[in-house]
């Protein structure tokens, strides 16, 4: 079982947390998968074991995209903080004595908020999970190595554009509105990520792995 492995991933040795991450493509399934593993190994060991650290905290604000020309390929690797999100994890792998506060982001308004997770300082392991984590870019290199391990979520294209789809209409976009910022944004992203996955410690498909 999944869960089975991000147990035996929490460390024994004090000093450092272990970090887990999970990546893949566009609604893959990776927050889901992220958060069920945080379930499970609460329940084996006690809750407050893991954390949950999504990058989509660290999404540019709407206003600093219409500032970058960036608004219509927001999720592109150019449309996030990586220098905080590396700085981020440098922290929570480290910093062990207080509270360490993260961003979210509230898909209802499309926007980051400011302090909305923290990882407590019982938390052993943090489970964190993005497009980009296997991603070799400026900036995206520097997170691998911050890793304990990879994980690459692989879902069927057709699958994760159905969820796309409808994410989309309920953030307020059309139907032929989404379907084109799928094929303009989504899709590249989605192949950019694909790019990444053999830097993975292995690859989980959701449904298959229990």
């Amino acid at each position: 079982m999944l869960v089975d492995d991000a147990v035996a991933l929490v460390p024994s040795i004090p000093g450092r947390r272990a970090v887990l991450g999970l990546a893949g493509a566009p609604a893959a399934g990776k927050s889901t998968l992220a958060r069920r593993l945080v379930t499970g190994v609460d329940d084996r060991l006690g809750a407050g074991t893991a954390a949950y650290l999504p990058m989509d905290g660290f999404h540019l604000s709407n206003a600093q995209l219409d500032r970058l020309g960036l608004r219509g390929r927001k999720g592109a690797p150019e449309t996030f903080d990586v220098d905080g999100y590396v700085h981020l994890l440098r922290r929570v792998r480290e910093t062990l004595d207080r509270p360490v506060y993260a961003p979210d982001f509230d898909r209802r308004l499309e926007e980051p908020v400011a302090a909305g997770l923290v990882v407590p300082p019982q938390a052993l392991l943090v489970v964190t999970e993005g497009n980009y984590l296997a991603d070799d870019g400026p900036g995206w290199e520097q997170v691998r190595g911050l890793l304990d391990e990879l994980w690459y979520v692989d879902t069927p294209r057709s699958l994760r554009e159905r969820r796309l789809l409808r994410r989309h209409v309920r953030g307020g976009r059309t139907e032929s509105e989404a379907r084109a910022f799928i094929a303009a944004s989504e899709r590249p992203n989605a192949r950019r990520v694909e790019r990444g996955r053999e830097r993975a410690t292995r690859t989980v498909v959701p449904g298959r792995h229990s």
